[in-house]
């Protein structure tokens, strides 16, 4: 039975004040052109309307406020300009008619259902996350959208934003800054000047912000070329279930101890560190228990993007629209991380790279230029990957139309990859906290479960 109908489809477009503009590719978003799926996000809120009211009203507010908010972030409403002689690099574009897809719908859905934090089969998610429009073939350059939005209306219960943008539109700094905008516009009724004058946030999108002396978006090009762009589509059926885990504060300071206990002489324990090298021993212990054990001379991975827009020389401004990240990793053998120590000896080799590299200028850049051919070799067949999605820095539950903070989010695009995990701010701010939301197939879902209540009890 179809718990969800679309009520109707729109195109918004900036005002005609909007200001006309094409964007080349830096290195930066060339990096994404080989990835395929969007990043697809849903938040959830807490509003009591009628579809009556959301219809008349609330649409109407959502908008206009999202018309305002793109003559600010022009290319959010542009395309990917992808020429059919490969001698010409990608382009981003934004001009005069270009528009965002808008989709309303209503959803009979158990609203609580939803915004659980249990188990819950994933694919019941995707009636509310829009699909970016087909990719538009003209005579010499395909044009490809980048950005789609899905409301959904919960008769009485609530509202779910479902955003999906393609990762060459820009990095989640970029897309964080742009949904916050439109929120905030929203919520004060149009009042953008004001926000843009008092909050500093005017976006920033000169690409000679980044400096590139050794032509890495050309190396990379050479590359990506040879991808072909397609039309993205839904992974389903996921054949997986999602759900979130919370850590406390006191959650936190006690996975601290652990590893201090283990390793007293390590620095940079933080947070983060403890947090997602947790849940990374958590999640490779959980596939031996159920039933998917390792083979062979495997090693693991986890693997995180790094925002290096103060960790350059240039720095780059903090309000640049686009992608400006590297990564930081760490790689373990597959019985290094399920052993006694495992968890710790994670947290190590994540702090060392965090100390050693990410963090000292100079070196989270050394070497880029080589960054495909390096991990395209054979020694890296072996590897068996988990990857970090989002940040705490980024609090999308602060995201207020006008209903509030956020109920839940959730972040559709784990799905897509092999395994992933996001992280993000608790729900609850002033209580602190993290949630790591994440997705796998339910027999590994139940073993990750019970391994990741056990290791905090």
């Amino acid at each position: 039975m179809t718990t969800t109908t679309v009520l109707e489809s729109y195109r918004v477009a900036p005002p005609p004040s909007a200001a006309e503009m094409t964007l080349p590719f830096s290195m930066f978003d060339m990096m994404w052109l080989r990835f395929v799926h969007p990043i697809r996000r849903l938040v959830f809120y807490d509003c009591t309307c009628a579809t009556l009211e959301f219809t008349d009203t609330i649409l109407f507010r959502l908008k206009e406020s999202l018309s305002v908010a793109l003559k600010h972030f022009p290319p959010v409403a542009g395309n990917m300009i992808y020429h059919k002689n490969k001698e010409n690099k990608p382009v981003l574009r934004y001009a005069p008619g270009d528009s965002v897809s808008l989709t309303t719908a209503e959803s009979i859905a158990d609203f609580d259902e939803l915004v659980g934090n249990h188990i819950r089969d994933a694919d019941i998610f995707y009636d509310f996350i829009p699909s970016l429009p087909p990719i538009e073939e003209e005579d010499e350059y395909k044009k490809v959208p980048l950005f789609a939005v899905k409301v959904t209306i919960f008769p009485g219960r609530g509202i779910c934003i479902g955003v999906a943008n393609s990762h060459c539109l820009g990095d989640a700094s970029s897309i964080f800054r742009f949904v916050t905008m439109w929120a905030s516009i929203c919520k004060l009724a149009g009042e953008d000047e004001f926000l843009i004058k008092e909050s500093e946030n005017s976006p920033v999108f000169d690409r000679s912000a980044i400096n590139d002396p050794l032509g890495i978006d050309t190396i990379f090009w050479k590359v990506m070329k040879e991808i072909p762009i397609e039309t993205s589509s839904f992974p389903l059926p996921t054949k997986r279930v999602r759900s979130t885990f919370i850590l406390s504060p006191d959650d936190i300071k006690k996975l601290k101890e652990v590893v201090l206990t283990k390793k007293p002489d390590l620095t940079h324990v933080t947070s983060f560190v403890v947090s997602t090298c947790y849940t990374w021993a958590c999640f490779v212990k959980s596939g031996d228990a159920a039933g998917e054990e390792a083979t062979g001379d495997v090693q693991e991975l986890l693997a995180f993007a790094v925002d290096v827009r103060s960790r350059v020389e240039p720095p780059v401004p903090d309000t640049y629209f686009g992608n400006c990240l590297a990564y930081g990793y760490g790689i373990l053998k597959h019985e290094q991380v399920i052993g006694e120590d495992g968890f710790a000896t994670a947290a190590e080799v994540i702090a060392g790279d965090i100390k050693n590299r990410v963090n000292k200028k100079g070196e989270v850049m050394k070497g880029a230029e080589n960054w495909f051919s390096d991990w395209d070799m054979d020694k890296f067949k072996n590897i068996r990957p988990f990857a970090i999605a989002g940040s705490p820095r980024f609090d999308f539950y602060g995201a207020d139309f006008g209903w509030g903070r956020g109920r839940k989010v959730e972040v559709l695009s784990i799905d897509g990859e092999e395994y992933a995990f996001s992280l993000s701010k608790w729900r609850f701010p002033e209580a602190g906290g993290l949630e790591i939301g994440i997705s796998l197939p339910e027999k590994r879902m139940e073993a990750f479960a019970a391994m990741f209540a056990n290791g905090l009890s």
